[in-house]
């Protein structure tokens, strides 16, 4: 018997049953351990009023960013008559935003009439009447973008107006309740691991769920004397704060931070699908490779993720098909942050050898200053292999020497087979350009150069950005994209290597828990929010009923 595969496929079951994929649904009454449910409880009020003056109350942060924080500062709208307007029409131009081609003018024309129209029972009186003559004057053609200014100007008048109300009503009272929550300690006790899907430099990365909630997640164990041995301390701090700073669709999010007696754990998004690596290779081993429409939409995707990164000042330097995953829908993410690089204030290059051969550019490669176009070379090598199933300096399987694929990089032409249309040649010859200076990407702080390139012409940015185009190709629910558990192979034990109490100060930085904004969104999709919510005004009404049935006075009362 082949103990190697019945352990991949009692694995497999065990964690296809444990993310809901059978019946494509999520019950958290089924998925949740009720134990550790139990243990999500909101303070009281009074408890949590000190957080005043610790947490960051500006309104962008905890009315806008904050999905808790933005859902309280909403449901304090509703109840005063003045904001209803502005409440409305923000909650409407973000559902235009998002909408359908054939729906946008439709809605655009309902917000119009509805809150632009001064005879209108909900006309927002605060706003610009040039920026609302323009609106009028474009709506016909549904622009992107074609509330943005007004939308503005609305939030710029309930920040100057209900923001202060808020800060002293029970709704930011709430707020504060549901900032203890998620300041609360988290450990390994809280997740339950399910089967191992890859392994990385300094450790595994397994499938795993939390109890309280019954989300899956993927949990990447840094092994500390392993980080210790290979200098990796600063890698893993520089990977866990970015992943804690960034919010994109298009990067995986980092949920929770932790240690163990032997591990440093990032808790992030799963991705179900696998990554481009195993797709490009391992679905089908006949016909390896993508077709053009799937690898054109796979790399507009990571524009959208490596724009964000770059607005955000965030040198990637590690892009390649096994840094990109696909999740149960079939959108990517990029992944594995660790040899990014957050550029320091004032300054726009950075130095430094890092990547992986074949992927690196060449002014890498050179040992020269370099900026955010190190990675639209690495897209275009990951696009080239995404198409042709081979790397553009070296055949699949090929051993070749560093220096001799250095020299390759920096010298030779790249070539192309018969699998790559005029429009594909034309955008991997401008990606992998030796010259920085000439190479497509990223300027003037965005990607717009390589958006309108014509190998992007059948993508719709708008609906990408906003998760509304349907990827190509959608994961079948039913199949695990990995190796099987004895291919991803196993480390040796670290020998050699005493972790002493300054790595003690390094790893208790590093577990800092809850990182609030997956956190939050996580409470909101399970189902929690509301649960806590309503318990908490049961208890409320509880203490009230309790109250008012106590004796008041020495008087006894006569039936």
């Amino acid at each position: 018997m082949d103990f190697g595969a019945l352990e991949t496929v009692v694995a497999n079951s065990a964690y296809i049953t444990a993310r809901g994929s059978f019946d494509g649904g999520f019950n958290p009454q089924i998925t949740r351990n009720k134990k550790f449910r139990a243990r999500l409880k909101l303070p009281p009020s009074a408890e949590c009023q000190h957080l005043k003056d610790t947490i960051d109350t500006e309104f962008d942060s905890i009315c806008v960013k904050q999905p808790i924080g933005k859902r309280l500062f909403q449901e304090f709208l509703e109840t005063v008559a003045l904001y209803i307007p502005a409440l409305e029409i923000w909650k409407d131009i973000e559902d235009y935003d998002v909408a359908e081609d054939e729906d946008r003018l439709q809605k655009a024309s309902s917000v119009i009439n509805a809150y632009l129209d001064a005879d209108s029972k909900q006309f927002c009186h605060y706003l610009d009447q040039k920026a609302i003559i323009k609106v009028v004057q474009d709506c016909n053609r549904v622009p992107d973008g074609l509330f943005k200014q007004l939308l503005q100007s609305t939030l710029s008048f309930l920040k100057e107006n209900a923001f202060p109300q808020y800060k002293e009503s029970n709704y930011f009272s709430k707020f504060l309740q549901w900032k203890w929550l998620e300041a609360q300690p988290i450990g390994e006790d809280w997740f339950m691991d399910f089967r191992i899907l890859g392994k990385g430099g300094f450790g595994e990365v397994s499938a795993t769920q939390m109890r309280a909630t019954g989300k899956m997640y993927a949990c990447k164990k840094l092994n500390k004397k392993r980080l210790k041995k290979r200098k990796g301390f600063e890698g893993a701090m520089v990977e866990k704060r970015i992943l804690a700073k960034v919010h994109s669709r298009f990067i995986v999010s980092l949920a929770y931070a932790f240690q163990t007696k032997n591990d440093a754990c990032l808790v992030m998004t799963i991705m179900n699908g696998g990554d481009l690596r195993f797709h490009i290779y391992n679905v089908d081993e006949e016909n390896p490779g993508l077709d053009e429409q799937r690898a054109c939409f796979y790399a507009a995707q990571i524009v959208a993720g490596l724009e964000h990164l770059h607005q955000n000042r965030i040198i990637y330097r590690d892009l390649k098909p096994e840094n990109v995953l696909l999740d149960n829908d079939g959108n990517v993410r990029i992944s594995d942050l660790g040899l990014a690089v957050e550029l320091k204030e004032k300054k726009t290059k950075t130095k430094g050898y890092a990547g992986t051969p074949g992927f690196m550019s060449p002014e890498i490669l050179q040992g020269e200053e370099y900026d955010y176009t190190v990675d639209y070379f690495s897209l275009g090598v990951t696009l080239y292999e995404m198409i042709a199933a081979r790397g553009p300096f070296r055949c699949r399987g090929e051993k070749v020497e560093n220096k001799d694929l250095k020299n390759r990089i920096l010298n030779d032409p790249v070539t192309f087979s018969e699998k790559f249309s005029f429009e594909c040649k034309w955008i991997c010859e401008a990606l992998l350009e030796k010259d920085h200076k000439k190479r497509l990407g990223f300027k003037n702080g965005t990607c717009h150069d390589l958006r309108v390139h014509p190998f992007f012409r059948s993508i719709n940015w708008r609906k990408l950005e906003a998760g509304i185009l349907p990827p190509p190709f959608t994961p079948d629910s039913r199949t695990v994209y990995a190796k099987d558990i004895q291919d991803v192979g196993a480390f040796s034990t670290v020998k050699g290597v005493t972790l002493e109490d300054s790595d003690k100060q390094f790893f208790d930085e590093f577990a800092s828990g809850n990182i609030p904004i997956p956190w939050q969104e996580e409470m909101i999709e399970t189902g929690i929010f509301e649960e806590l919510s309503d318990e908490s005004y049961v208890a409320r009404r509880e203490s009230i009923v309790n109250d008012n049935s106590a004796p008041k006075s020495g008087v006894c009362r006569i039936a």
